[in-house]
């Protein structure tokens, strides 16, 4: 017959199986938690080379910086509408599109470099450069487009060149001699438009006439009379509006015209 367990025996079992069962429990209580946390976590494919995946954390001027760019560029690049609004696991190019003239020649992807980058702080704001003003060169000597007074004068914005007054039909001159390169009322703003090609990559434009007297392709002398003054579209104001630009960039047309 089997002699019946101690006391001390039953309580070390029991033990035993407490024990037993808390560690089971325990490793339960760990599994669940992993599970929970790989599901809070969603799993995201590796990112192509040029590419960076927002991270918790990130701000799109902290990504810029780390990957040698600007903020504005990343906007251009990856189509944004506001910069403050990234999501993470947001995918963005962080290289110049294919093509670009500023695209950078391979290099390792964007997302390795993003790893070791410094704590993103907010970007200081900077204050715009303006561009030095740029020279008219090789100048050309040129004569009045027309004889009224002047109503506005040139000043790089608002008016890219002279407002000359006068009376409807009152003759239009050419500047220089030249080639007519345009004649046409297509250039909105501009009604009725002439415009001559020079010397040393020099244009003039005759705006607001009422009548054109040249043809596109035709050659001009200096002072050949090439239209008539008409008005404004919109003010109906009588005056010829005269532009003189090199290479696309507006120049202050009296640089280029006689004293009065």
């Amino acid at each position: 017959m089997r002699p019946s367990p101690s006391q001390s025996e039953v309580r070390t079992s029991s033990q035993l199986r407490w024990l037993t069962r808390w560690r089971t429990h325990a490793l339960s209580l760990a599994v669940c938690a992993t599970l929970a946390a790989c599901a809070g976590s969603p799993t995201y494919g590796p990112v192509p080379a040029g590419s960076y995946r927002v991270k918790s954390g990130d701000t799109l001027y902290g990504i810029a910086r780390a990957n040698n760019a600007r903020a504005a560029d990343l906007v251009r690049w990856n189509g944004l509408t506001d910069p403050d609004k990234i999501e993470v696991g947001q995918v963005l190019r962080v290289v110049p599109p294919a093509g670009s003239s500023s695209a950078s020649s391979g290099g390792s992807s964007s997302s390795d470099s993003a790893r070791s980058r410094a704590p993103d702080r907010t970007a200081p704001k900077r204050t715009p450069v303006p561009a030095a003003p740029r020279i008219a060169t090789n100048k050309i000597p040129m004569v009045w487009p027309a004889n009224g007074p002047v109503l506005a004068n040139f000043n790089g914005s608002s008016n890219k060149g002279v407002d000359i007054g006068g009376n409807a039909g009152d003759p239009i001159y050419a500047a220089a001699a030249g080639k007519v390169v345009y004649a046409g009322s297509g250039l909105r703003g501009y009604g009725n438009l002439v415009m001559l090609q020079h010397e040393n990559g020099y244009l003039t434009a005759y705006a607001h006439n009422r009548t054109i007297l040249v043809k596109e392709g035709a050659s001009v002398s200096k002072g050949q009379k090439i239209a008539e003054m008409g008005d404004t579209d919109s003010h109906g104001t009588v005056k010829l509006h005269f532009e003189v630009r090199q290479k696309g960039t507006p120049f202050n047309p009296r640089d280029f015209l006689p004293s009065r």
